[in-house]
């Protein structure tokens, strides 16, 4: 018999005995925990694939890269958390499939287990780039710890590193690469950096705060292939014929949602597992959170994949609740980080579609922030050492608020008192 809780209302609710995890990163790992501390006393089920228990993604870019951080400092809690909580935390494990009709899951190893609510954290991989000689081993995508120890290893002083790809990742994987020595070039096939997610000032600055440390940064650049000499790489080729030279090579070119086993479970995919506002499939007893969802955005009008620790976090909370019986809609203004050399760039909202864009401060000051408008209202902040403009920036957002542009810019009116306008 399963047990009983009221909800707020006082009405009696069936609570799950078998809740079952498939995903032990961000979003998995915050499930568990959320649904502990909510009070969930049933059976916790948190499978991974991975060697290492659930961790933070973001500091393998920049701190753990650099050797700032170390393992036990990456880890969202510390391995005697899952026992401490009756957690039944399963690493190193794949999940083969999923018998919806059965409500089990089968693993790799071939044990069957069964659920009475399941919850999909599958989370990302990496878009693989391909092109001849990306197989080499001292070709590397940045995704996981061992991916970082396998560069780092790789990265002695003094070596060529070739980075395909100017996004956050690969000006992540620069800035640090740089620090510790290495002969760095991005290659970039657009003709700015990061121009899917921020404005031309934006770029602008960090095409300049690149070059000026010391980077090759080549725009308009596609790459056809990486060649090899003596089993090892030697350089990567451009389309217009150039050679980078390169001792290793980092690949960031984008993440993938990892829908397939939801796919193949009939479930409804769409660039992610489609969700509705509180974390459910098109499955009722099916739940999914993190960089594998397509959810629907108050903010934007329509379905989106976010990739980021918030969404993962918030989006997780939500399903937990849910699954809690204390259904409450995810609606959350999502947020991005990225650390570059002494530069924090804080970005809140979504910019896509934007018609205006509104500079505030000077980018020579190295602190200053792009508001995105659209038809009068501010719907993302980008800001550069801006701590105020983000946080207010983001309630600004949330509000959907419509601010004179030129007040907006005018550096004399602090962002409290932008507010209340």
């Amino acid at each position: 018999m399963l047990p009983r809780a009221q909800d707020s209302k006082g009405n009696v609710r069936k609570m799950p005995e078998k809740i079952v995890i498939i995903g032990a990163g961000q979003a998995g790992g915050q499930a568990a925990q959320s649904l502990r501390s909510g009070g969930f006393e049933g059976t916790i089920t948190l499978i991974g694939d991975e060697a290492q228990a659930p961790y933070q993604r973001p500091p393998l870019s920049k701190k753990y890269l650099m050797g700032e951080m170390d393992v036990d400092r990456i880890e969202l809690k510390p391995r005697t958390f899952y026992s401490d909580q009756n957690i039944d935390l399963r690493l190193k494990t794949r999940t083969d499939s999923i018998d919806r009709e059965a409500k089990t899951v089968t693993l790799a190893t071939g044990e069957t287990l069964p659920y009475d609510k399941l919850v999909l954290a599958t989370g990302s991989r990496v878009r693989e780039l391909p092109i001849p000689g990306a197989n080499l081993p001292q070709v590397f995508y940045l995704r996981t710890i061992d991916d970082v120890d396998g560069i780092r290893a790789a990265m002695a002083d003094g070596a060529k590193v070739a980075i395909i790809g100017g996004g956050y990742i690969g000006l992540e994987v620069a800035a640090v690469a740089l620090k510790l020595g290495a002969q760095v070039t991005v290659v970039e096939m657009a003709d700015r950096v990061m121009n899917r997610v921020v404005a031309p000032a934006i770029s602008d600055f960090f095409q300049k705060l690149h070059r000026d440390a010391g980077v090759d940064l080549r725009l308009n650049a596609g790459v056809t292939k990486i060649i090899e000499a003596g089993g090892k790489v030697s350089a990567v080729e451009c389309n217009d014929g150039t050679e980078v030279p390169a001792d290793i090579v980092v690949i960031g070119v984008g993440i993938l949602p990892n829908q397939e086993i939801a796919e193949a479970a009939g479930l409804d995919v769409n660039d992610g597992i489609v969700v509705d506002e509180f974390g459910v499939t098109s499955d009722e007893n099916i739940c999914a959170a993190g960089d594998c969802t397509c959810l629907p955005s108050e903010l934007v009008g329509r379905r989106i994949r976010l990739e980021s620790v918030q969404n993962a976090i918030d989006q997780a909370k939500t399903v937990a609740n849910t699954l809690l019986g204390n259904k409450k809609p995810y609606n959350e203004v999502p947020w991005f980080w990225s650390d570059q050399y002494d530069i924090k760039l804080q970005i809140a909202g979504l910019s896509f579609g934007y018609d205006q864009s509104v500079v505030r401060g000077n980018p020579d000051d190295k602190s200053f922030a792009v508001f995105y408008l659209k038809d009068g209202a501010i719907i993302a902040v980008d800001a550069i050492n801006a701590v105020p403009e983000f946080m207010i920036g983001k309630r600004l957002v949330a509000a959907a608020a419509k601010i004179d542009p030129t007040v907006l810019s005018d550096m004399s009116v602090s962002m409290k008192e932008m507010m209340q306008k």
